[in-house]
């Protein structure tokens, strides 16, 4: 039996619950929270982690691929090599140059933070160079990368509404509305996988903003 361990108010996380409910594997779920894990299972301190049979295992796209690899069955990554390098060539730009960038914005878009103002200027810079690059790649067509659910489309589901909301609290503006990211993420909410991780996740991140602050 797997077992993901971390919140459902993580994109990290939900990337690969849903990865495991497209699969139709059998998991359960273990709560932890920053700050409250297991160091042995997540060297770093960070969701999520994923126990296996065979030992645990940290990083979200670690775990992707183990999960592809050990049940191949419902394939989220296609065979051919090619395909197969294009959907990770969509998750790089998704993590990397697009959540990894707007996470700069999160202290003070979601958190009562501040973002200098230098800070934002630069990553709103780099945002607009990445988007419009990741709009080159990206198809939507009806699935980020064409007419197949992969795992680029778990990682889009959970990264884009991250990146879409801090740039309109930041800058009065979503840098993502010249792609039709809306339009998808409209369509993937219908399907039901999709519905029981974004229940999950407000539950989650209500109960989050509650927990009283770290002294």
């Amino acid at each position: 039996m797997l077992t993901l361990c971390g919140f459902s108010a993580s994109n990290y996380y939900n990337k690969v619950k849903l990865a495991l409910l497209e699969k139709g594997l059998p998991f359960t779920e273990e709560l932890a929270w920053v700050g409250e894990t297991d160091r042995s299972a997540s060297p770093l301190g960070k969701v999520p982690y994923l126990r296996t049979p065979q030992g645990p295992l940290c990083e979200s796209a670690v775990m992707a691929d183990y999960i592809e690899a050990a049940h191949p069955e419902h394939p989220l990554i296609p065979a051919d090599p090619y395909q197969a390098a294009k959907v990770r060539e969509l998750i790089t730009f998704l993590e990397l140059h697009l959540e990894l960038v707007a996470r700069n914005l999160y202290p003070q878009a979601f958190f009562g933070g501040t973002v200098s103002d230098t800070a934002k200027e630069k990553v709103g810079a780099q945002l607009q160079k990445n988007i419009a690059a990741f709009g080159q790649l990206a198809q939507f067509s009806p699935y980020v990368g064409g007419d197949t659910f992969t795992m680029a489309d778990c990682a889009a589901i959970v990264h884009l509404p991250l990146v879409s909301s801090a740039t309109k609290i930041i800058y009065g503006k979503d840098y993502l509305a010249d792609l039709p990211v809306r339009d998808y993420l409209a369509r993937m909410a219908e399907r039901p996988h999709v519905q029981r991780v974004n229940a999950d996740r407000k539950t989650n991140t209500a109960e989050m903003l509650a927990r009283p602050p770290k002294r």
